[in-house]
């Protein structure tokens, strides 16, 4: 043990009073909040046109086909998959909050597009615009830059919950919003926010002291191909690809089919999707709740796919019966809740410590490549076969999505643990980072562990099951 220490007590950082604060500091703070900010405001902008934008472009003049009034909903999602990776890989050399200015731009600029469009190419363009915007990678990893490792996963967590809470919204407020403005002046709203979000950028977010590339929250090339052949983070590449193809078909469908049923105009619809969203979020805790204390994971997330084949049956058979749609939706929303907080929460337990980052590009490239998918096929199916047809083809995808997820390894129930190394860790060399790795690993409650001198990080994998003591590894790491 003497021998490790003399060899990387001066790489080490050995000051508890930093490593082991609980709390944010208050630049970490205004940080996280100002950044999940930027990041719910521009999931507001795809979001709040959902519940309402199939019923709008069936208003347009040049009376669009389903096809068009899909790929105007998703066309996002393609231009997004496509560039989100390359945006955060080249904020690595240029900048993290250049290239956040450069997108949230582009993103006001496609707003502004199909703002003034006046029939459904040119909203399928500023669409795409939009998801060209794609700064999502690189907010990420400005916020890896300016939080410490140990609130890393404290100031993730944040900006996923305002992704939700974005989405929630956005279902009550754009019915509301539409009969106020309409779809075109939600579009403008959304470009004036997004410029005035520069400005949040540029005087509130504060300036990273050092920009870095940081495993647990960027992607890397060289990483791709490992992630890519991980056939357990495939199964959830699949299932997010599905969940978010089925979300982006059904809202082709359900405003058409609750002004069908009912007597309300889709200015009302807020009122259905306010009480089911709020429903679906109560009885959705518990079922997270159990899986985490009594590391059922697995075991709840499989039912949670069960139910959401349940709720693509119900719609398929019930499509035109009104209090068939709010059931379904309310079913819906239950399993919807449940997958979008499982699967990120999966993918950190499966993913290799060293590849989180690059695990979550992956991710969420197959997730908007879902959006592009079943806003088309969605608009595709509902106009040449019907409504019961759409939701016939996301049962399909749920039942192949049922066996991937009921043939998947249960994850290991861990928690991360990250810690910082001294500045001077970039000069430890590779016997010595594995020396650490070796003892690190020597440590009862540790399943996985990752050494990252260059990034001044190691990165624990931590049975839950063990009472666990940072001591111990500050201890370690002292020598």
């Amino acid at each position: 043990m003497s021998t490790l220490h003399n060899s990387t007590s001066t790489t080490i950082s050995a000051v508890e009073d930093i490593i082991s604060s609980e709390k944010m500091t208050p630049a970490e703070l205004r940080a996280t909040l100002s950044l999940a900010s930027i990041y719910g405001l521009r999931m507001l902008g795809m979001f709040l046109i959902l519940p309402i934008f199939a019923i709008y472009a069936s208003t347009l003049p040049d009376k669009p086909s389903g096809l068009m009034v899909g790929l105007a909903l998703g066309a996002y999602g393609l231009t997004q998959a496509l560039l989100q990776l390359p945006f955060g890989m080249a904020s690595d050399k240029y900048g993290r909050k250049p290239m956040i200015y450069i997108g949230l731009a582009i993103f006001a600029i496609g707003s502004m597009v199909a703002a003034l469009a006046m029939n459904i190419e040119g909203v399928i363009i500023g669409r795409a615009i939009q998801g060209a915007g794609a700064v999502s990678a690189v907010v990420t990893a400005l916020v890896a830059d300016l939080t410490r490792d140990e609130h890393r996963t404290k100031a993730m967590a944040t900006i996923g919950g305002t992704i939700g809470i974005a989405f929630a919204f956005s279902l009550v407020a754009g019915p509301i919003l539409n009969e106020w403005m309409g779809v075109p002046g939600i579009f403008f709203l959304t470009g004036i926010l997004t410029l005035a979000a520069i400005a949040v950028v540029r005087f509130v977010v504060p300036d990273p002291v050092h920009s870095h590339y940081h495993s647990d929250a960027s992607a890397a090339p060289a990483k791709l191909k490992d992630v890519l052949k991980n056939r357990q983070l495939l199964r959830l590449n699949y299932g997010i690809f599905a969940l978010h193809a089925a979300q982006m078909a059904m809202f082709v469908v359900v405003p058409f089919a609750i002004n069908q049923t009912s007597d309300m105009d889709v200015n009302q619809h807020w009122k259905i999707y306010l009480p089911v969203v709020l429903a679906a979020f109560v009885l959705m805790v518990p079922a997270i709740i159990y899986a985490e204390k009594q590391s059922k994971m697995k075991q709840v997330f499989v039912a949670a796919v069960a139910v959401m084949l349940l709720a693509q049956i119900m719609f398929a058979v019930s499509i035109s019966y009104f209090w068939g749609i709010v059931a379904s939706l309310t079913i819906y929303f239950i399993a919807f809740n449940l997958l979008e907080a499982s699967l990120p929460s999966l993918i950190s337990k499966i993913a290799p410590a060293a590849a989180k980052g690059t695990a979550m590009g992956v991710y969420n490239t197959a997730q908007s490549l879902g959006i592009f998918v079943g806003g088309a096929f969605g608009g595709y199916l509902s106009h040449v076969y019907g409504f019961a047809s759409v939701f016939i083809f996301c049962g399909v995808m749920m039942v192949l999505w049922l066996l991937f997820a009921s043939s998947m390894q249960a994850p290991l129930a861990v928690r991360t643990k990250m810690y910082t190394m001294h500045e001077s860790a970039d000069a430890m060399s590779a016997e010595q980072a594995g020396a650490i790795r070796t003892k690190l690993l020597e440590l009862a409650a540790v399943v996985e562990a990752a050494v990252l001198p260059q990034e001044r990080t190691v990165i624990l994998k931590i049975d839950k099951s063990y009472d666990w003591d940072d001591a111990q590894v500050y201890q370690l790491l002292k020598g």
